[in-house]
């Protein structure tokens, strides 16, 4: 019974050491064979689903190495180079939410379907900082020189879903009610009750184009112009994955990206005055890149030009502008024979007068409440 005993005892002994040295061999696998992974597999450069450029292999010298630098820029490196990095985001998100039920994920959120991310608290510092730079551009360009001067607060997605779902959300009246006080030389045109969270994409910031005709003719119609065009309605073939689908990492449905023609649209032609060149409205070649947003005046653009040679009025439009203005400003084309885009975050006010004779225009400031509540963008 002893030797029975002891022998039980040895093969427990024996499965025992077994068992270990399997999860040895199956931890050092993974952990070398990643590493070799890691190192065989070329460096990336960018991330299109994050839509950012990755760390690339830090400067080794003895002075990155004394002041810590080399080895904080390395981590970050490993990081963004590790093996299976997007599917490994998407467990650690799909964990995080699902699983543990945490109410966002690195900031992002989904409410009625639709991805968002929380913009919170209101940042009046912000709110100040955009009026000066919008007042100084007032009266040094437009003050006695243009005609009337309107503005457009567009409200971002956050307005129609953080709240009612549970999220921190800005009181978004103060934020207007402030605004309105601080841009005192401006005719403010409220849209918001023109729009739905279902007028915004469900992966990206921005407006859909198809669906704020309304909104745009209620602009124009309070700058004293008519919109009363048809338009055609296109789509992209490609899947449309907005700026919060690579970022939120979840397994999130693609959507599809719609645009409206007509003959004004067709029929005008947009300079670009950083590189000279003369291109249609939609830029097709950005329909079939990373951004698809971008095919509306060939995205982020410092000055722009939309000419109409079809126009029956002699009536100009100078637009102050962030990204949405991009997908709305072609619904204004028919109204104007000439329509000015200028994005301050890009060029600075000081130059606008070697490129734009300041004499008669409407103007139309459209800023949306995420760059307003981070102004730091826009350039003074």
């Amino acid at each position: 019974e002893m030797e029975i005993d002891m022998e039980s005892k040895s093969n427990g002994i024996k499965r025992y050491l077994n068992k270990n040295i399997i999860v040895i061999i199956v931890t050092a696998a993974c952990i070398y064979g990643l590493a070799l992974w890691s190192i065989i597999e070329p460096d990336k450069t960018y991330s299109y689903s994050e839509r950012r450029g990755l760390k690339t292999f830090p400067k080794l010298s003895v002075q990155t190495l004394q002041s810590g630098r080399f080895m904080e820029e390395f981590e970050k490196y490993t990081l963004d180079q590790f093996p299976m990095r997007d599917t490994m985001r998407t467990f650690k998100a799909v964990g995080n939410y699902y699983l543990f039920g945490r109410k966002d994920n690195n900031g992002l959120y989904i409410a009625d379907g639709y991805l968002s991310k929380l913009e919170y608290p209101l940042n009046e510092a912000s709110l100040d900082y955009a009026a000066l730079c919008f007042g100084e551009v007032n009266r040094k360009y437009l003050e006695g020189k243009v005609g009337a001067v309107y503005g457009v607060i567009v409200p971002d997605k956050n307005y129609f879903l953080a709240d009612k779902n549970g999220y921190p959300s800005m009181d978004y009246d103060v934020f207007y009610s402030l605004m309105k006080d601080k841009l005192d030389f401006m005719q403010l045109i409220d849209v918001r009750g023109l729009l739905s969270y279902d007028d915004y994409y469900r992966t990206d910031t921005h407006w859909r184009q198809e669906r704020i005709v309304d909104a745009a003719r209620e602009i124009a119609d309070k700058m004293g112009v008519t919109l009363s065009a048809e338009y055609e309605l296109k789509q992209l073939a490609a899947p449309f994955r907005g700026v919060y689908y690579g970022q939120a990492a979840l397994p999130i449905a693609t959507e599809t990206l719609y645009y409206l023609e007509n003959e004004a649209i067709k029929n005008s032609t947009v300079t670009d005055y950083e590189t000279g060149k003369t291109g249609a409205v939609y830029d097709m070649e950005k329909a079939e890149g990373n951004d698809l947003y971008e095919m509306f005046l060939s995205g982020p653009r410092s000055l722009l030009v939309i000419d109409n040679p079809s126009a029956d009025t002699d009536k100009e439009l100078i637009i102050f502008r962030d990204s949405f203005g991009s997908s709305i400003a072609p619904l204004f084309i028919e109204a104007y024979s000439k329509i000015t885009l200028v994005d301050i975050r890009y060029i600075s006010p000081a130059y606008l007068g070697r490129f734009i004779e300041f004499d008669g225009q409407d103007v139309l400031f459209l800023y949306s409440t995420l760059v307003l509540n981070n102004s730091d963008t826009i350039i003074r």
